[in-house]
């Protein structure tokens, strides 16, 4: 794998998750910090604040979210060490057996 397929890899896993857990870190804080949330379906209209559970687990998701572009980042940008090249042909004395 060449180093723009790197970068490449990095960008897209950087939009796809690290974004998505920012936001979710931040709906996380909002939790933990008893934000009022207003959530309407249809007609119906409530305002309360996030459940604990539901924001410490909004928080754990963005850690693993935010990890994944580090992760992919360093695996696919580090100088990967020079492969050390086998003698195919080696015609020299046969060392004794001891």
């Amino acid at each position: 794998m060449n180093r723009t397929t790197g970068i490449i890899l990095t960008v897209v896993t950087t939009l796809c998750c690290a974004c998505p857990g920012l936001f979710s870190c931040l709906f996380g804080v909002m939790g933990l910090a008893n934000v009022p949330i207003t959530t309407t379906l249809g007609t119906d209209t409530s305002t309360q604040p996030m459940g604990a559970p539901l924001a410490i687990g909004l928080m754990c998701l963005s850690v693993i979210l935010i990890a994944i572009p580090f992760a992919v980042g360093f695996f696919t940008l580090r100088n990967k060490p020079a492969a050390v090249p086998v003698q195919q042909n080696y015609n020299g004395p046969i060392p004794p057996a001891s």
